[in-house]
């Protein structure tokens, strides 16, 4: 099997790519894992460091050809604060928690959790659901996560994560955002949802699978 053995950084890259892998947050973040592309072609993911992929990253063959990465769209919630001190507040409890948080100009994006979505809501924020690929920020949980990645496959670690990304649909979303929710007494909404505009693209293609490799 053909391997991929390095990564070009987000859109630095100008050839066409042979064919595109739709992958979530967890699958981003691997260093070696069998794969196929949403056009066939299977390849085996093989770097010298799990490295945190975001999309837009081109997968580099052996023979030279390019894979897209592509972030799949995931249940989120976007938080969003009163004020920008209200929700930096919010970010530091995010924070101490270790929580994977991705920073958007008006709110915090996180993964689904209902007991952090009820911590949030008692601090005052209010909460959307949403659709979307998720980005957050590195540091300290990307490298704990890429030792514990390296740790698993050199011990012969064997994880199958499978995706059902067609029920995410990731053709573009054209329909205009619908929420739902109830106020709680303090008139916080907290049971939202809408589609984020941004978990389309223009990608025409299925769904990719990936699953991890001894």
């Amino acid at each position: 099997m053909i391997r991929a053995t390095k990564v070009q950084g987000q859109h630095r890259w100008t050839h066409a790519a042979a064919d595109t892998v739709v992958l979530d947050f967890d699958d981003r973040h691997r260093r070696r894992m069998a794969m196929t592309g949403t056009r066939g072609l299977e390849f085996l993911l093989d770097l010298e460091n799990a490295i945190a992929l975001r999309g837009g990253d081109a997968l580099v063959l052996e023979d030279g050809r390019l894979i897209e990465v592509v972030a799949a769209p995931e249940p989120l919630v976007e938080i969003r604060g009163a004020d920008p001190l209200h929700l930096v507040r919010v970010a530091w409890h995010l924070g101490n928690r270790h929580l994977p948080t991705q920073i958007m100009p008006k709110g915090l994006r996180i993964r689904r959790d209902h007991v952090i979505e009820a911590m949030v809501t008692g601090l005052g924020a209010r909460i959307i659901e949403i659709e979307a690929p998720f980005d957050p920020e590195g540091g300290a949980y990307a490298a704990a996560h890429a030792h514990a990645e390296d740790h698993v496959h050199d011990h012969g670690g064997h994880d199958h994560s499978s995706h059902d990304h067609a029920a995410h649909g990731h053709s573009h979303h054209d329909h205009d955002h619908h929420e739902h929710g109830h106020h709680d007494d303090h008139g916080h909404s907290s049971d939202h949802h809408h589609h984020d505009e941004h978990c389309g693209h223009d990608h025409h293609h299925g769904h990719s699978h990936a699953h991890d490799h001894k």
